[in-house]
């Protein structure tokens, strides 16, 4: 598939897998994706697993990334989680923001803007989630709801950072429900958040941005999904938790 930027798909395994399970998939993908180098392939299990999961993909073409991390440093924040704890285990993206947190933990855009900052003030790559509710988007809300998350939730990036970065759009009423954003959905979308980045930015950073789509993705729907010209991923959930479909996944976008 021929793309603009180069596809990074990326698996949150959310609170799954004991360090065995984590192990038995990671070698399950390294097995089904050994061949595959057209893609930027990310797994992000539970922060107990990332030291042997570190391990186990050291010598493949997987890529480790954790769910969150503590806008803070070290010091007296109980059960957060600082940057240089997740570069001990060569951890390379970190996922920000994700609806289950905003909706579960009440993470704002404003907080999300500081973990953002603080993901790339360590070198570290943030992906950083935004999306509407099914509510906002029968409301005909759904540009204004984005515009909004978008702008404030990389308040702090400047141009130079901003590069470093990935957006997720992911549609609250499609993760872990079974409904997708048709490709259109999904096309138009990721098209207007390109437009409020270089509203933000320059047109440069705009095109070099990869903004993955997240919701309900699986290897039937990969393929068109991961074909319109502006989605240049997935963020993907339930269908990561399982290494031929996560491989289908992969495969199909290729």
């Amino acid at each position: 598939m021929n793309k603009e930027r180069k596809l990074i798909i990326v698996g949150n395994w959310k609170m799954n897998k004991t360090v065995a399970e984590a192990l038995d998939l990671v070698h399950g993908l390294k097995l089904e994706l050994v061949n595959v180098k057209e893609v930027d392939m990310v797994v992000c299990p539970p922060f107990t697993a990332l030291g042997e999961v570190s391990k186990a993909i050291l010598d493949s073409n997987l890529r480790l990334g954790a769910q969150n991390m503590s806008e803070h440093n070290v010091g007296a924040f109980t059960g957060e989680i600082a940057a240089v704890m997740l570069k001990e285990f060569s951890v390379r993206y970190v996922i920000l923001g994700h609806s289950e947190r905003r909706q579960y933990q009440k993470e704002s855009d404003e907080l999300v803007a500081k973990k953002a900052h603080a993901v790339n003030a360590a070198a570290l790559k943030p992906i950083v989630c935004v999306g509407e509710t099914l509510a906002e988007r029968e409301a005909g809300q759904t540009e204004k709801v984005l515009e909004t998350q978008v702008r404030r939730s990389l308040a702090r990036l400047n141009k130079e950072q901003m590069t470093e970065a990935i957006l997720a759009y992911e549609p609250v009423w499609a993760i872990g429900t079974g409904k997708t954003a048709t490709a259109t959905q999904a096309q138009e979308a990721h098209s207007f958040i390109r437009s409020v980045l270089a509203k933000m930015f320059d047109e440069t950073v705009a095109r070099r941005v990869r903004i993955q789509y997240g919701g309900s993705v699986k290897p039937s729907n990969a393929r068109e999904l991961m074909s319109q010209p502006d989605v240049d991923g997935a963020l993907v959930g339930g269908a990561s938790l399982e290494a031929r479909s996560f491989a289908d996944i992969i495969k199909n976008s290729i």
